[in-house]
Formats: structure tokens, sequence, C-alpha cells
């Protein structure tokens, strides 16, 4: 069962904490545009369970892989847009299934306008040649 998104937000100072970063660290992501917390009304930064998925990516790439800041800007930006493209490959493949769908309830124009109507007979199976 998939694990249930809670609306949480948690303020700087709690992810600087959890993910052991100095919280100048995390204003940095967000300069850089890599982070985007949302703000209370005392503009207080508040960082969403989805800030915090982007914010471990971020992690991953800068601390295990050494990746540079301008490197995980354009690997977060190419897995949106790869993300964006698996949404419309899906969006087609359900249309043309729906197309199919379609086409196969109704019988083809060819054989509902004919005079003759066409009976939908399997095509004559041939027996094997006999050896000589």
């Amino acid at each position: 069962m998939p694990k249930a998104k809670s609306k949480a937000a948690y303020m700087i100072s709690v992810v600087a904490e959890q993910y052991e970063l100095h919280p100048q660290t995390l204003r940095l992501y967000e300069r850089e545009g890599l982070l985007k917390p949302s703000r209370s009304e005392g503009n207080t930064r508040l960082y969403t369970d989805g800030d915090l998925e982007r914010l471990e990516v971020i992690l991953h790439l800068t601390r295990d892989l050494g990746v540079n800041l301008a490197g995980v800007e354009i690997i977060l930006n190419m897995r949106e847009k790869m993300g964006e493209m698996q949404s419309q490959i899906q969006e087609f493949v359900a249309s043309l299934n729906r197309e199919l769908a379609a086409r196969t309830a109704r019988p083809p124009e060819a054989e509902s306008n004919s005079l003759i109507p066409v009976i939908n007979a399997r095509p004559p199976v041939l027996a094997p040649r006999r050896a000589r």
C-alpha cells in the first residue's frame, strides 16, 4: 500500500537538522531555484513532503555523485521533462486504445454499406502437403 502523503510543512531549522545541513545551504538551494518552499504569513519558509523528496534527490546528486549545482539543475529539469513526456505517451496510448476499441465495436464501413452481406468467416485452413 502506498505511503499516504501528509499536508505537513516543516520549518527550515527542522529540515536543516534532519538532513544535517546548515540553513544557509537550504537558502542557497532556494536562491539557485532548486527548491521552492512555500511561505507562511510571517514569511517563514515551509517545506512540504514534496520539497523534502526533491531535497533528497539534490543531496544524493551532490553528496553521493559529486554533481555541482549547475548539473543538479540540469538533471532536475530533465527529470521533469521526462515525466511530462511519459504522461503524454500514456495519454496517447490511452487515446489509441479508445480508438481501437471504438473501431472494433462498430462494423467496418465496407461491410455496412455493401449490397451483399459480408459474413465474418474464418479463412479456409489448407491441409498439409503429402510427401511423395
